[in-house]
């Protein structure tokens, strides 16, 4: 994370600044994130595995892809942006809306975001990058829910916040 950015705002979503990601991350300052959720045509959902090596929430299961654009980027394109990066494909993204979210974790790090939630439909490769992700599956909504009733801790905190909200989960797939 050294040298990365993100944009801090205020709760309405105004830019108020920049911090070191890292360091944004400690103080619990909030800033910008996205999150991708990818559909296919068979209404399954990609979830990632996050690479075990990432600084917080390694190892388990999450949304397809997340992350924070970086100063003076749009948000759309960030997340276009990061969807290749991170998971090796590239299909068109509808916004969702935003929702605030903030976490602590046990290494003391905060997450404290107004994450942008974009939706995709992609029936091709996914070819996800070994830094970011250990591995994928397609699942159906209903498989995740149980399994995050199930075994909850298999989930990042933010995803888990997203099935109990049932937002975005709950809006209608994109159609083939």
């Amino acid at each position: 994370m050294t040298n990365e950015f993100v944009i801090l705002v205020d709760d309405t979503d105004r830019e108020t600044g920049v911090a070191e990601k890292l360091d944004a991350h400690r103080r619990g300052a909030l800033h910008r994130a996205f999150s991708i959720i990818i559909w296919d045509a068979a209404g399954r959902m990609l979830l990632q595995q996050r690479a075990a090596s990432k600084y917080h929430s390694g190892g388990l299961w999450t949304n397809t892809c997340c992350g924070h654009p970086r100063p003076g980027e749009d948000v759309h394109a960030a997340a276009s942006r990061r969807l290749v990066e991170e998971m090796g494909l590239n299909c068109p993204l509808t916004p969702l809306g935003s929702i605030t979210y903030r976490a602590e974790f046990d290494n003391g790090l905060i997450e404290h975001e107004i994450v942008h939630v974009f939706r995709g439909l992609h029936d091709g490769a996914v070819t996800p990058n070994p830094d970011e992700a250990d591995g994928y599956s397609w699942r159906t909504l209903d498989d995740v829910r149980r399994d995050v009733d199930a075994a909850p801790n298999n989930y990042s905190v933010w995803f888990r916040q997203y099935v109990a909200a049932e937002w975005p989960t709950a809006m209608e797939r994109p159609s083939a």
